[in-house]
Order: C-alpha cells, then sequence, then structure tokens
C-alpha cells in the first residue's frame, strides 16, 4: 500500500464559504486583521487599492500578484465588476474542486473504499483493483460515469438559475450577487411552498452548511475560514496536478518518491474504449488516439 500522507487541513476550507457581494471584490481576500479594509470595503465600490491591501493580508510573501492585469479587465464587455466577480467564483469553485479531487486522489490511492457493492455485480473493491484512481475511473460502467457527469451538470445548472438564486436571496455573481456561494435547494423553504421557481420540491440539505454548523460563528470566524479556504484551495489545485503529472511519468519535486502508479490512459478523457456503447465513441476514440499524451519512458 503506499504512503501518501493526507493534508487534512484541506478539510478545514469548508468551514466559511459565505462572500460578500461582488461589489466589494476584495472581501475574498479577507483575513484576520484586515478588518480595517474590509469595513472600508464593505460599504464602497470596488476599488483596486482595497483588492491589493487585502491580497497582502492573504499572503503577504506574494502580495497582490496580477501579470496578465485580469484585475482591470472586461470579459464580453461586461464591465470590470461582473469580470472580477466571475473571476473570483471561478477561482473558489476550482478550488474546492481541486480539494475535493486531491483528498480523493490520496485515498483511492491508499486503497481505502467502501465495504459494499457499486453495482450488483461489481464492488467498489473490483474497482480499487484497476490500479491508480484514473485507472479506477476508466473501471467504471459507462452507466456511473453518466450518473457523476449529469449530477455535476445538475449542478452547474442550479448555480447559475436566477430563479434559484432569487430564492436563496442573491443574485448571479455577475449581477452583484455573492462569488461563491451555492443556492439553497429549498429556496425560501418557510413558505411551505415547496413546488415553485428555484425550489426543489421536497426538503433537501443545502451545500452550503447543510448541518448548520456556522450558524452561529461571527462575520469574523468565517472571514477568516474563508482565508484558510482560498488558501487551501490554491494549493490543492496545485496539489492535484502534480500527482496526475507524477502519475504520468513526469518529475514533480516532492511526488517521485512516493512510488505513485503510473497511468497510460489518457487523463483528460472521461470516456474510453470501454464505453463503445454510447453514441459517437467510435469517432471519438480515433481523436483521442491521435491527441494522446503517453506515458514518460514508455
Amino acid at each position: 500500500m503506499q504512503k501518501i500522507v493526507l493534508f487534512a487541513f484541506l478539510s478545514y476550507a469548508c468551514d466559511g464559504k459565505r462572500l460578500l457581494p461582488v461589489s466589494n471584490p476584495a472581501s475574498a481576500f479577507q483575513a484576520h486583521g484586515a478588518a480595517g479594509a474590509l469595513s472600508k470595503a464593505r460599504g464602497a465600490s470596488a476599488k483596486m487599492e482595497d483588492l491589493e491591501a487585502l491580497a497582502e493580508e492573504l499572503n503577504p510573501v506574494i502580495g497582490f500578484w496580477d501579470p496578465l492585469n485580469l484585475a482591470d479587465a472586461d470579459f464580453w464587455e461586461q464591465g470590470n465588476d461582473a469580470t472580477v466577480g466571475f473571476l473570483r467564483h471561478a477561482e473558489l469553485k476550482h478550488g474546492r474542486v481541486a480539494m475535493a479531487a486531491f483528498v480523493g486522489f490520496c485515498v483511492q490511492s491508499n486503497d481505502i473504499v467502501f465495504p459494499w457493492k457499486l453495482t450488483g455485480d461489481i464492488s467498489f473493491s473490483d474497482i480499487a483493483a484497476a490500479g491508480g484512481p484514473p485507472e479506477q475511473w476508466d473501471a467504471l460502467p459507462t452507466a456511473a460515469k453518466l450518473q457523476i457527469l449529469f449530477f455535476i451538470g445538475f449542478l452547474e445548472v442550479w448555480s447559475e438559475n436566477s430563479g434559484a438564486l432569487e430564492k436563496d436571496g442573491n443574485a448571479h455573481y455577475m449581477r452583484g450577487g455573492v462569488p461563491g456561494k451555492f443556492p439553497g435547494f429549498n429556496g425560501n423553504s418557510e413558505s411551505g411552498q415547496w413546488i415553485q421557481q428555484g425550489t426543489v420540491p421536497h426538503p433537501t440539505l443545502n451545500l452550503y452548511d447543510p448541518f448548520g454548523l456556522n450558524s452561529g460563528r461571527s462575520r469574523e470566524e468565517l472571514d477568516k475560514s474563508l482565508l484558510a479556504e482560498i488558501n487551501n484551495g490554491r494549493l490543492a489545485q496545485i496539489g492535484i496536478f502534480g500527482m496526475l503529472s507524477a502519475s504520468k511519468g513526469l518529475i514533480v519535486p516532492g511526488l517521485d518518491s512516493l512510488d505513485l502508479k503510473q497511468y497510460d490512459g489518457e487523463i483528460m478523457a472521461p470516456f474510453g474504449a470501454s464505453d463503445a456503447s454510447l453514441p459517437f465513441m467510435d469517432e471519438l476514440l480515433k481523436v483521442k488516439e491521435q491527441l494522446a499524451f503517453p506515458l514518460v519512458g514508455s
């Protein structure tokens, strides 16, 4: 069994995800001790100096680093505020996905599995026996892959839906809403009207704080947890790409000694030869073979 250290601190990133509106783009960089700058920014429009000051609190070594001048950009002619909201939301989303992916990679690499069946004939241990995490994905039945991808698609559609956002008291992150805040599934459930726009027709736990653990925490505590979420998300993005690169035979300092299982497939391809029952797979596999990234040294 491979000995891979689980960076447990990544889990703390889930503590606080309530961000301030996009009118204050610097709020996502709030740290303990930056209350003065944050208080000023809460009542003002987006200002570069506030963003720079709070970026210093987030990481005083690097500070505000924007080599592509994205903070001044205007994507799709939607205005700078909308662009900043888009970028903040994208960073938070990618960071959260990367944290889940990094922990999942470590767990799967150490053969930690559920003890029950995945399907009637296939157990989770059967999937784990296929190899490392990329091979385990390849070993999943086509129906399981489709379920996962469709569920991700549902979450994407729900989080962008104006009706769901309004029912949750929010707006789109490019229209003055809170970047990184996923709308509740039941909207204003206190009304008792479950079947309405922006509402799932049955009681459902929300993805943000489903058990109410943050309800008693102060705004300052949540802002400090937000700092940890952003930093951990950035680190996790580096971590998961490092793991995947090392599993393809590339030299990654600090990870080469882990003896990761090598993967000779295509990491970015969600489907493979085992999914030949899907439409157009023959043509997709031809393209995949043309663009495949071979295992280094093979």
